[in-house]
């Protein structure tokens, strides 16, 4: 028998009713929605690594702050575990979200500038009450280890604006494996850094999902990543998922037009195999 999902979405939804003036209300007599994700169904497995693909502006972004319920839905379900997280109180949801973790795509805006790195990475365990004080520093120093922040004693007293931008997406992943969650949700986590760092912090991502038994939900603009690291892709356009395969069978036989385009924009990469 098959195992049941990890996270399943069920026709989610969430669309935008844009603010019009008084005069187009009256003239088209009705406002205009933006569909960000539209009714979107996808299953995601414990221990894989599906990419989320897509241009600027499809909707990705908006997805997985729906997932994490950051943004709530217009309609349709989250299930992460079996449990519908549409409908848990706040209380409920902070409690699951330790199971759930975000890697950003600008570690720097996410940092608090204010705290050094080893205050940075402890927070979650803080505001979790899974640790006290003393136990939160020697588990940071641990996490700096594994993430190759080394050596850690002087990585933990540094300052976010101390650090190059491949380094402070190595904190960013630190504060959000602290909690050992399930599922890691890492929008554009490298789009940010050169290509040498790039491939650097994918590595240690991939070495993280097998040390800490990860799920990833991977979001790129970047065919290439997502060739590089994921199982499976999900082509998305205009908030919708167009195709969903294997990377494989993506990248060799892709069936929808938009997938095509994609392709055909990333020449290279058209029927290579990895």
């Amino acid at each position: 028998i098959p195992h049941p999902p990890l996270l399943r979405l069920q026709n989610l939804t969430k669309h935008y009713t844009l603010e019009q003036n008084l005069l187009a209300q009256l003239f088209s007599g009705t406002s205009q929605t933006i569909k960000a994700v539209d009714s979107i169904t996808l299953d995601l497995y414990s221990g894989e690594t599906l990419g989320l693909v897509g241009e600027s502006g499809c909707g990705k972004s908006t997805l997985s702050r729906t997932i994490l319920q950051l943004i709530r839905p217009t309609s349709g379900q989250v299930e992460f575990g079996g449990r519908n997280l549409t409908n848990l109180s706040r209380r409920s949801l902070q409690q699951q979200r330790r199971q759930m973790q975000m890697v950003f795509q600008d570690p720097h805006a996410c940092l608090n500038p204010t705290m050094t790195v080893g205050e940075s990475i402890a927070d979650p365990l803080l505001i979790h009450h899974l640790v006290t004080p003393e136990q939160a520093r020697a588990r940071v120093l641990e996490m700096l280890e594994r993430v190759r922040l080394t050596p850690t004693q002087n990585y933990y007293n540094r300052y976010p604006s101390e650090l190059s931008g491949g380094q402070q997406q190595r904190v960013a992943i630190a504060r959000a494996l602290i909690t050992h969650p399930q599922l890691l949700i890492c929008d554009e986590p490298v789009s940010m850094l050169d290509a040498t760092v790039q491939s650097q912090v994918l590595d240690l991502m991939r070495e993280l999902k097998q040390e800490f038994n990860l799920t990833y939900l991977f979001i790129t603009h970047d065919l290439w990543v997502a060739r590089y690291f994921c199982d499976r892709i999900a082509v998305m356009q205009s908030g919708q998922i167009v195709e969903l395969g294997p990377v494989q069978e993506i990248f060799t036989h892709p069936q929808h037009p938009y997938t095509q385009t994609l392709l055909q924009a990333a020449p290279l990469l058209a029927g290579r195999v990895r």
